[in-house]
């Protein structure tokens, strides 16, 4: 398995693995797969230019990503901001996303300035839960109705990573 940063030449490849997520995982995400599915690929290279995001391959196949984002204001540089973290189902279990979250831990420490790293979790994603609070991020706040999906809320909890 190899994990790199993905490029604006790679859109295509996270668009389609983006999209599969929105289907797949609909609760995970703040993003709706009606809406994505019409962005048009430059939002994609848009969004791979602005922040890291990175990819998990297996056998050259784009299996699992994460975005990691460095806020810009004068009084949040200090902070960056998990978000996107997937990997396919058929993967799941084989430690992808926690490498993919230990090499986005890594990139923040090496951004100079920052202090702490931040990313939201559906409270009833278990396994995303546990593997966060095996990194050492901490359950510092729950939103209550953070999501509507149709007629149905879900809770998230916010957790932060001090470096």
């Amino acid at each position: 398995m190899e994990i790199r940063p993905l490029q604006p030449a790679d859109a295509k490849t996270i668009r389609k693995l983006r999209l599969e997520a929105l289907l797949d995982s609909p609760e995970s995400f703040g993003s709706s797969y009606e809406e994505e599915r019409e962005y048009p690929l430059k939002r994609f290279k848009d969004r791979l230019e602005s922040g890291c995001t990175l990819g998990a391959f297996l056998h050259e196949e784009l299996v699992g990503m994460v975005t990691l984002m460095e806020e810009t204001r004068n009084k949040t540089r200090h902070k960056a901001t998990i978000y996107a973290m997937y990997v396919r189902p058929a993967q799941r279990g084989q430690g992808i996303g926690k490498k993919l979250m230990i090499e986005a831990i890594k990139q923040a420490k090496r951004i100079k300035g920052i202090e702490q790293i931040h990313l939201s979790v559906v409270t009833s994603n278990d396994a995303a839960k546990q593997l966060y609070l095996s990194l050492g991020f901490e359950i510092y706040g729950r939103e209550r109705h953070a999501l509507k999906i149709g007629d149905s809320y879900l809770d998230e909890e916010h957790m932060c990573l001090f470096l």
